[in-house]
């Protein structure tokens, strides 16, 4: 009887002491939880900080993409201003800007380096022309000329009209700044000499 009592009693504080220290378990684990809630994630920062990378890397893409375009850009209208020509009617100097076409690509090959000088015709009292002696090519459009369009004309004749006409016609260029009535006045009513020349 005394040893059943015994080992009830020795039952009964193992059993006490196995709950207690699972309870002490418990509180431990939940503590070292609330500490690592408490504390920065390492990880955390490490992902904040790929992320920003990341961003000022796309930005500087962005960036490297963007100047190359500006700078194309840029030079396509520097090359659109430099694409002039000086035409020389006695003592009038014009100025002509050149449109960007094989056929003016050909005068210009035509051209070289020299001034190029034509004596050119008055046709219907609204344009004088002249023939190249060559043929350069065509980009004929249907075009409502005004005074100092300059055309190509079946791909020989060089005309610069002082007057309006409908026809189709290959844009060779437009001189700069210039009225019908001054173009008139410059180009006279007869025969003209020309003297064309590349800036």
């Amino acid at each position: 009887m005394r040893k059943r009592i015994c080992m009830v009693l020795l039952a009964a504080v193992l059993f006490t002491i196995t709950a207690c220290g699972n309870s002490e378990e418990k509180r431990n684990v939940n503590t070292e939880s609330e500490i690592s809630m408490s504390q920065p994630n390492p990880h955390s920062e490490k992902v904040e900080e790929y992320e920003s990378e990341t961003e000022t890397v796309q930005q500087n893409e962005i960036q490297t993409v963007a100047q190359p375009t500006e700078a194309v850009r840029e030079n396509a209208e520097q090359e659109v201003t430099d694409m002039k020509m000086k035409v020389q009617v006695g003592e009038s100097v014009f100025t002509a800007t050149l449109a960007d076409n094989s056929s003016v690509d050909a005068l210009k090959e035509l051209m070289g380096d020299e001034p190029l000088t034509l004596n050119m015709s008055d046709y219907a009292n609204m344009e004088k022309g002249a023939d190249l002696g060559v043929t350069l090519p065509q980009n004929n459009e249907q075009m409502n000329t005004q005074a100092g369009d300059i055309i190509l004309y079946q791909g020989r004749t060089f005309v610069i009209y002082y007057d309006t006409n409908s026809w189709s016609l290959t844009p060779i260029g437009k001189i700069d700044n210039v009225d019908a009535e001054e173009l008139r006045e410059a180009l006279g009513t007869g025969d003209v000499t020309v003297t064309l020349s590349l800036e």
